[in-house]
């Protein structure tokens, strides 16, 4: 259970690292769309899906699973973050770009982890 616990951890500190590096990428926070978010949430997509197609034809021991789908993809990704730029856009009025934020996070997120699984089929 600790080490279950430590590869989680250790993923999360790693995921977390890279949004906050990915959030410092200037030309990412130009004007108002939260496009920083958009590419950690599909390139977690798009791991996690690469992730669950080389486990399963490969296999993985249940710490490296956990450190990569939980700790490094649930690191890296933030619906939290996600949801809050939502509602900011909301309660400013801006109805059209929060409900278009919603629309293109989840289809690319989806298409992500499509992607991704694809991707993993051919290694």
């Amino acid at each position: 259970m600790i080490l279950n616990c430590l590869a989680v951890g250790i993923g999360g500190f790693v995921g977390s690292i890279a949004r906050y590096l990915v959030s410092r990428i200037e030309f990412l926070k130009s004007g108002s769309y939260p496009l920083n978010t958009l590419i950690v949430n599909v390139i977690g997509a798009v791991l996690i899906g690469l992730v669950i197609v080389y486990a399963e034809k490969n296999g993985m021991s249940e710490e490296k699973l956990l450190f990569l789908k939980m700790g490094l993809c649930g690191g890296l990704t933030t619906f939290s973050t996600f949801s809050a730029e939502t509602l900011g856009y909301i309660e400013s009025g801006n109805i059209l770009m929060g409900i278009s934020y919603v629309l293109v996070s989840v289809v690319l997120c989806v298409l992500g982890v499509y992607l991704g699984m694809k991707l993993g089929t051919l290694c």
